[in-house]
Protein backbone atom coordinates (compact mmCIF):
# COMPACT_ATOMS: atom_id res chain seq x y z
CA UNK A 1 0.00 0.00 0.00
CA UNK A 2 1.67 3.13 -1.49
CA UNK A 3 -0.99 5.98 -1.57
CA UNK A 4 -3.37 7.61 0.83
CA UNK A 5 -6.79 8.07 1.50
CA UNK A 6 -7.42 11.79 1.90
CA UNK A 7 -10.75 12.86 2.81
CA UNK A 8 -12.26 15.94 1.92
CA UNK A 9 -15.67 15.79 4.17
CA UNK A 10 -16.55 16.47 7.62
CA UNK A 11 -15.55 15.49 11.08
CA UNK A 12 -18.41 16.63 13.52
CA UNK A 13 -19.23 15.86 17.36
CA UNK A 14 -21.49 13.66 17.92
CA UNK A 15 -24.14 14.55 20.74
CA UNK A 16 -26.43 11.32 21.52
CA UNK A 17 -29.01 11.15 23.99
CA UNK A 18 -30.99 8.23 24.52
CA UNK A 19 -34.89 9.36 25.47
CA UNK A 20 -37.95 7.52 26.19
CA UNK A 21 -39.51 9.61 23.92
CA UNK A 22 -39.11 13.30 21.58
CA UNK A 23 -40.62 15.90 23.80
CA UNK A 24 -43.31 18.01 22.10
CA UNK A 25 -43.26 21.26 21.37
CA UNK A 26 -41.89 23.20 24.39
CA UNK A 27 -41.29 20.12 26.60
CA UNK A 28 -38.42 18.32 28.25
CA UNK A 29 -38.13 14.69 28.31
CA UNK A 30 -34.79 13.28 30.89
CA UNK A 31 -32.00 11.17 28.37
CA UNK A 32 -31.20 7.76 30.10
CA UNK A 33 -27.32 8.13 28.59
CA UNK A 34 -25.59 11.24 26.99
CA UNK A 35 -22.12 10.38 24.93
CA UNK A 36 -20.18 12.93 23.23
CA UNK A 37 -18.67 11.27 20.20
CA UNK A 38 -16.87 11.96 16.71
CA UNK A 39 -18.48 11.71 13.99
CA UNK A 40 -19.33 12.65 10.35
CA UNK A 41 -16.76 12.07 7.88
CA UNK A 42 -14.43 10.65 11.14
CA UNK A 43 -16.32 6.94 11.02
CA UNK A 44 -14.90 6.53 7.03
CA UNK A 45 -11.03 7.26 7.79
CA UNK A 46 -11.41 5.27 11.20
CA UNK A 47 -12.52 2.70 8.77
CA UNK A 48 -9.82 3.26 6.47
CA UNK A 49 -7.49 3.33 9.12
CA UNK A 50 -8.23 -0.05 11.08
CA UNK A 51 -7.72 -1.90 8.05
CA UNK A 52 -4.05 -0.46 7.39
CA UNK A 53 -4.99 2.88 5.13
CA UNK A 54 -2.63 6.13 5.77
CA UNK A 55 -5.19 8.52 5.98
CA UNK A 56 -5.26 12.37 5.52
CA UNK A 57 -8.42 14.63 6.92
CA UNK A 58 -8.05 17.35 4.47
CA UNK A 59 -11.21 19.54 6.09
CA UNK A 60 -11.80 22.01 8.32
CA UNK A 61 -11.81 21.76 12.07
CA UNK A 62 -12.38 24.46 14.55
CA UNK A 63 -10.59 25.75 17.37
CA UNK A 64 -13.16 24.75 20.69
CA UNK A 65 -13.66 21.51 22.98
CA UNK A 66 -15.77 20.32 20.13
CA UNK A 67 -12.43 20.64 17.71
CA UNK A 68 -10.14 19.32 20.16
CA UNK A 69 -12.45 16.13 20.97
CA UNK A 70 -12.26 15.73 16.51
CA UNK A 71 -8.51 16.00 16.60
CA UNK A 72 -8.09 13.97 20.03
CA UNK A 73 -10.10 11.34 17.66
CA UNK A 74 -8.20 11.59 14.20
CA UNK A 75 -4.81 11.42 16.39
CA UNK A 76 -5.89 8.29 18.16
CA UNK A 77 -6.44 6.78 14.98
CA UNK A 78 -3.49 7.70 13.33
CA UNK A 79 -4.91 10.12 10.77
CA UNK A 80 -2.84 13.32 9.56
CA UNK A 81 -4.41 16.60 9.47
CA UNK A 82 -3.78 18.88 6.60
CA UNK A 83 -4.94 22.10 8.02
CA UNK A 84 -4.58 24.58 11.10
CA UNK A 85 -7.66 24.71 12.90
CA UNK A 86 -9.69 27.96 12.13
CA UNK A 87 -9.39 30.23 14.65
CA UNK A 88 -13.01 31.75 14.63
CA UNK A 89 -15.23 29.09 15.16
CA UNK A 90 -15.51 25.82 16.76
CA UNK A 91 -15.80 22.56 15.11
CA UNK A 92 -19.96 21.65 14.78
CA UNK A 93 -22.71 19.31 17.03
CA UNK A 94 -25.03 17.23 15.43
CA UNK A 95 -27.90 16.25 18.44
CA UNK A 96 -28.85 13.04 18.37
CA UNK A 97 -31.93 12.27 19.94
CA UNK A 98 -32.81 8.61 19.96
CA UNK A 99 -36.45 7.08 21.00
CA UNK A 100 -37.02 3.65 22.86
CA UNK A 101 -37.83 2.29 19.38
CA UNK A 102 -34.11 3.09 17.92
CA UNK A 103 -35.48 5.78 15.66
CA UNK A 104 -32.99 8.35 15.15
CA UNK A 105 -33.92 12.14 14.96
CA UNK A 106 -31.58 15.28 14.30
CA UNK A 107 -30.54 18.76 14.48
CA UNK A 108 -27.37 19.69 13.43
CA UNK A 109 -25.24 22.88 13.60
CA UNK A 110 -22.71 23.73 11.57
CA UNK A 111 -19.26 24.77 12.57
CA UNK A 112 -15.61 25.19 11.06
CA UNK A 113 -15.80 22.10 8.68
CA UNK A 114 -18.73 23.80 6.45
CA UNK A 115 -16.46 26.74 5.54
CA UNK A 116 -13.39 25.34 4.37
CA UNK A 117 -12.02 28.18 1.96
CA UNK A 118 -9.53 26.68 -0.22
CA UNK A 119 -7.66 23.05 -0.97
CA UNK A 120 -4.97 24.08 -2.92
CA UNK A 121 -2.14 23.60 0.16
CA UNK A 122 -3.51 19.54 -0.49
CA UNK A 123 -1.38 18.56 -2.51
CA UNK A 124 -2.67 14.59 -3.39
CA UNK A 125 -0.29 12.05 -5.24
CA UNK A 126 -1.33 10.29 -8.52
CA UNK A 127 -1.86 7.21 -6.34
CA UNK A 128 -3.59 8.46 -3.39
CA UNK A 129 -7.85 8.28 -2.99
CA UNK A 130 -9.53 11.98 -2.70
CA UNK A 131 -12.72 10.68 -1.09
CA UNK A 132 -15.66 13.74 -1.43
CA UNK A 133 -19.18 13.14 0.34
CA UNK A 134 -22.18 15.16 -0.96
CA UNK A 135 -22.43 16.62 2.39
CA UNK A 136 -19.50 18.92 1.23
CA UNK A 137 -21.86 20.18 -2.02
CA UNK A 138 -24.57 21.68 0.24
CA UNK A 139 -21.90 23.98 1.97
CA UNK A 140 -21.20 26.91 -0.44
CA UNK A 141 -17.35 27.47 0.83
CA UNK A 142 -17.08 23.48 0.62
CA UNK A 143 -18.36 22.96 -2.71
CA UNK A 144 -16.51 26.11 -4.34
CA UNK A 145 -13.47 24.98 -3.40
CA UNK A 146 -13.86 21.42 -4.22
CA UNK A 147 -15.00 22.01 -7.57
CA UNK A 148 -12.44 24.45 -8.32
CA UNK A 149 -9.60 21.76 -6.89
CA UNK A 150 -10.96 18.13 -8.14
CA UNK A 151 -10.39 18.90 -12.06
CA UNK A 152 -6.77 20.16 -11.09
CA UNK A 153 -5.62 16.48 -9.51
CA UNK A 154 -2.73 14.45 -10.77
CA UNK A 155 -5.11 11.42 -12.01
CA UNK A 156 -5.62 10.43 -8.01
CA UNK A 157 -8.96 8.16 -7.98
CA UNK A 158 -11.82 10.06 -6.82
CA UNK A 159 -14.24 8.06 -4.62
CA UNK A 160 -17.56 9.69 -4.13
CA UNK A 161 -20.76 8.83 -1.39
CA UNK A 162 -23.70 11.58 -2.20
CA UNK A 163 -25.11 10.88 1.13
CA UNK A 164 -28.51 10.59 2.20
CA UNK A 165 -29.21 14.19 1.27
CA UNK A 166 -28.15 13.85 -2.34
CA UNK A 167 -31.88 14.53 -3.84
CA UNK A 168 -31.05 18.27 -2.54
CA UNK A 169 -27.94 18.35 -4.22
CA UNK A 170 -28.09 21.34 -6.65
CA UNK A 171 -28.32 19.23 -10.52
CA UNK A 172 -25.48 21.53 -11.70
CA UNK A 173 -23.16 21.05 -9.02
CA UNK A 174 -23.77 17.18 -9.04
CA UNK A 175 -22.96 17.36 -12.72
CA UNK A 176 -19.52 18.47 -12.22
CA UNK A 177 -18.89 16.60 -9.24
CA UNK A 178 -19.72 13.38 -11.33
CA UNK A 179 -17.46 14.41 -14.22
CA UNK A 180 -14.74 13.68 -12.07
CA UNK A 181 -15.25 10.52 -10.39
CA UNK A 182 -13.57 7.53 -10.91
CA UNK A 183 -15.45 5.33 -7.98
CA UNK A 184 -19.25 5.87 -7.00
CA UNK A 185 -20.23 4.33 -3.84
CA UNK A 186 -23.95 4.69 -2.40
CA UNK A 187 -26.67 2.74 -1.37
CA UNK A 188 -29.55 1.58 -3.39
CA UNK A 189 -31.83 4.64 -2.21
CA UNK A 190 -29.42 6.96 -3.68
CA UNK A 191 -28.44 4.95 -6.59
CA UNK A 192 -31.99 5.30 -7.60
CA UNK A 193 -32.10 9.05 -6.92
CA UNK A 194 -28.94 9.41 -9.27
CA UNK A 195 -30.45 7.32 -11.85
CA UNK A 196 -27.86 7.32 -14.67
CA UNK A 197 -24.63 5.38 -12.67
CA UNK A 198 -20.76 5.83 -13.55
CA UNK A 199 -19.20 3.12 -15.47
CA UNK A 200 -17.35 2.03 -11.58
CA UNK A 201 -20.28 2.04 -8.81
CA UNK A 202 -20.83 -0.24 -5.58
CA UNK A 203 -24.47 0.50 -4.95
CA UNK A 204 -24.47 -1.25 -0.93
CA UNK A 205 -27.61 -2.59 -0.17
CA UNK A 206 -28.19 -3.19 4.05
CA UNK A 207 -27.84 -6.66 4.56
CA UNK A 208 -28.47 -8.16 1.59
CA UNK A 209 -24.87 -7.14 0.39
CA UNK A 210 -24.33 -4.93 -2.10
CA UNK A 211 -23.66 -4.65 -6.14
CA UNK A 212 -21.01 -4.14 -7.99
CA UNK A 213 -20.74 -2.15 -11.13
CA UNK A 214 -17.64 -2.33 -13.48
CA UNK A 215 -17.99 -0.76 -17.21
CA UNK A 216 -20.79 -2.93 -17.66
CA UNK A 217 -19.66 -5.91 -15.55
CA UNK A 218 -22.79 -6.30 -13.18
CA UNK A 219 -21.46 -8.81 -9.44
CA UNK A 220 -23.69 -9.51 -6.58
CA UNK A 221 -21.64 -9.57 -3.15
CA UNK A 222 -23.95 -11.38 -0.68
CA UNK A 223 -23.80 -10.38 2.81
CA UNK A 224 -22.67 -11.87 5.66
CA UNK A 225 -24.90 -13.26 7.76
CA UNK A 226 -25.04 -11.45 12.04
CA UNK A 227 -26.39 -10.42 14.71
CA UNK A 228 -27.82 -7.13 14.58
CA UNK A 229 -27.51 -4.67 17.00
CA UNK A 230 -27.15 -0.81 15.61
CA UNK A 231 -26.65 -0.34 11.99
CA UNK A 232 -25.35 3.25 12.53
CA UNK A 233 -21.92 4.26 10.55
CA UNK A 234 -22.48 0.66 8.47
CA UNK A 235 -22.23 2.59 5.03
CA UNK A 236 -19.19 4.59 6.19
CA UNK A 237 -17.59 1.92 7.42
CA UNK A 238 -18.37 -0.13 4.15
CA UNK A 239 -16.70 2.82 2.01
CA UNK A 240 -13.61 3.36 4.48
CA UNK A 241 -12.38 -0.49 3.89
CA UNK A 242 -13.47 -0.01 0.47
CA UNK A 243 -11.20 2.78 -0.14
CA UNK A 244 -8.33 1.08 2.05
CA UNK A 245 -8.60 -2.46 0.04
CA UNK A 246 -8.29 -0.22 -3.35
CA UNK A 247 -4.90 1.25 -1.59
CA UNK A 248 -3.62 -1.91 -1.30
CA UNK A 249 -4.19 -3.32 -4.82
CA UNK A 250 -7.42 -5.00 -4.83
CA UNK A 251 -10.09 -5.89 -7.37
CA UNK A 252 -12.85 -3.50 -6.86
CA UNK A 253 -14.73 -6.79 -6.45
CA UNK A 254 -12.33 -8.00 -3.95
CA UNK A 255 -12.65 -4.75 -1.91
CA UNK A 256 -16.08 -4.87 -2.14
CA UNK A 257 -16.37 -8.56 -0.51
CA UNK A 258 -14.03 -7.13 2.30
CA UNK A 259 -15.99 -3.56 2.68
CA UNK A 260 -19.13 -5.70 2.98
CA UNK A 261 -17.80 -8.20 6.02
CA UNK A 262 -16.66 -5.28 7.71
CA UNK A 263 -19.95 -3.18 7.31
CA UNK A 264 -21.53 -6.50 8.38
CA UNK A 265 -18.75 -6.25 11.51
CA UNK A 266 -19.84 -2.95 12.75
CA UNK A 267 -23.59 -3.58 13.07
CA UNK A 268 -23.00 -5.84 15.74
CA UNK A 269 -21.57 -2.73 18.08
CA UNK A 270 -22.71 0.24 19.00
CA UNK A 271 -21.98 3.34 18.42
CA UNK A 272 -21.36 5.05 14.81
CA UNK A 273 -17.53 4.37 14.30
CA UNK A 274 -17.38 0.67 15.25
CA UNK A 275 -15.53 -0.40 11.87
CA UNK A 276 -13.21 -3.80 12.75
CA UNK A 277 -9.75 -4.52 12.42
CA UNK A 278 -8.28 -5.64 9.21
CA UNK A 279 -7.79 -9.44 11.17
CA UNK A 280 -11.40 -9.27 12.20
CA UNK A 281 -12.19 -9.20 7.97
CA UNK A 282 -9.96 -11.66 7.60
CA UNK A 283 -11.61 -14.21 10.06
CA UNK A 284 -15.28 -13.47 8.34
CA UNK A 285 -14.25 -13.61 5.15
CA UNK A 286 -12.33 -16.49 5.63
CA UNK A 287 -15.07 -18.72 7.35
CA UNK A 288 -17.25 -18.38 4.09
CA UNK A 289 -14.79 -19.70 1.80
Amino acid sequence: MTGRLVHTGQVVVDLVLAVPALPPPGGDVLASSTNLLPGGGFNVMAAAARSGARVLYAGSHGTGGFGDLARAALAAEGVEVAHEPTSELDTGVVVALVDATGERTFATGTGAEGRLRTLDDVHPAGDDIVYVTGYSLLHSANRAALLTWLPRLPGSTVLFDPGPLVAEIDANTLRAMLSTVDVLSCNAREAAVLGDLPPVTVVRDGANGCRVHDHGRVTDVPGFPVDVVDTNGAGDTHCGVLAAELLRGSTLLDAAVRATAAAALSVTRRGPATAPVRTEIDKLVEARK
